[in-house]
């Protein structure tokens, strides 16, 4: 009797993974993509944007946009915010769109700190950050003013700092009242607790900056809160250890991190989701290991990242899921694409921010003919 024919191997990044409470049905993360299209007054998520996320709800993971937990938070125009209840029955619309696609959402909570401007701050106030030292950097307002440099921040006092966190706790019970499935915390890309973390933008000499010890409370008080606020299994937290410009330095990024990554651990997070690298520059596994061996949660590994990649990684241990940002934006069905081994049709970045469906809903996925002729095509093979 013939020997029957071996098995296809598994594809990794089609196997399910537990991520805290949450069981994802593939290792395909669509990444954070801030598109500004929340409607104004009011920064409030729209029909449109449920339209989006539901078209991508096969992703293993949805995580939002960023989302602003405060006015004080907003750092780009019209970015939705989830601290109002117009905000958060527009997200409810979202939730329920994805849901019933049978996708998993999480909302990534956001306050960008000093990188604002004083015309998206309440009365015109100047943005906040650990110190008054600008950042040298440009954010987006609005039409009419267009990109411009970002404000010179005032320092937050010791005694707002309780209100900071508080922010970030009612943010994640709004995000729960809104039908998330859980929350990213934003500690990454220069913003507020990433301006806390490194010893390059973190100058202050009271319990909140100096040492390691307290330029780590801010972070790790603000995850505490929000895992008191939904379960330490509904939480996650983004980072990017090896982003560094300007004065967004840090003196020992594995070490700190590492720190972070072990203090985020021991609150028992869902995941860890890091930028692992940047269009143009390295991934620098010299600094990743450290913080890799530090959490013992699930990784997300995000950046320059092609599904191949992916794989290799995962086989040397170096990530359990990935995540993926543009590509998502010009194939909503891009988890499908991977499996079949489709083409993937690129993004138009004239389209990124701000507009209507062009660029944003108007993208299309496979089509049934499609389907059955790449499915043809790997039989075959």
């Amino acid at each position: 009797m013939p020997s029957a024919p071996p098995a296809a191997p598994t594809d990794v990044l089609f196997t399910p993974l537990a991520v805290g409470d949450l069981r994802l049905p593939n290792r395909i993360v669509m990444a954070p993509l801030t598109r500004s299209r929340a409607a104004q007054p009011g920064d409030v998520p729209t029909p449109l944007m449920a339209g989006y996320y539901r078209q991508r709800a096969t992703a293993g993971l949805i995580v939002s946009e960023g989302t602003q937990i405060s006015p004080e938070g907003k750092g780009y125009g019209m970015t939705p915010g989830i601290h109002s209840p117009e905000q958060i029955a527009g997200w409810r619309r979202v939730t329920e769109a994805v849901h019933a696609e049978g996708g998993r959402i999480v909302a990534q909570l956001w306050h960008v700190g000093r990188i604002s401007h004083e015309a998206l701050q309440p009365g015109g106030r100047p943005p906040v950050g650990p110190t008054d030292r600008a950042a040298e950097s440009r954010t987006y307002v609005d039409a009419t003013m267009g990109m411009v440099p970002t404000s010179r921040p005032r320092a937050l006092e010791s005694s707002e700092m309780p209100r900071v966190i508080a922010d970030f706790r009612q943010a994640a019970a709004n995000a729960s009242e809104a039908g998330f499935d859980g929350v990213e915390i934003h500690g990454a890309n220069g913003y507020l607790l990433e301006q806390f973390l490194r010893d390059g933008t973190n100058l202050r000499t009271d319990d909140w900056g100096g040492s390691l010890e307290a330029r780590l409370r801010l972070p790790l008080a603000v995850a505490e809160a929000c895992c008191e606020e939904l379960g330490a299994g509904r939480v996650g937290y983004r980072i990017s250890p090896t982003a560094a410009s300007g004065d967004r330095v840090d003196s020992d990024p594995a070490g700190t991190y590492a720190a972070l990554a072990e203090g985020l651990g021991r609150l028992g997070i869902a995941f860890l989701h890091v930028v692992e690298a940047f269009r143009g520059s390295p991934r620098d596994d010299a600094v990743l290991e450290p913080i890799r061996q530090a959490f013992p949660g699930p990784w997300i590994g995000n950046g320059t990242y092609t599904a191949e990649l992916a794989r290799q990684r995962h086989a040397e241990g170096r990530l359990d899921a990935v995540a993926f940002g543009e590509l998502f934006i010009a194939n909503p069905d891009l988890p499908r694409r991977i499996h079949l081994g489709a083409p993937l049709r690129e993004p138009d970045r004239d389209t990124y921010y701000g507009g209507g469906a062009a660029g944003y809903v108007d993208q299309p996925a496979l089509t049934e003919a499609e389907i059955r002729e790449l499915e043809g095509t790997a039989g075959a093979e």
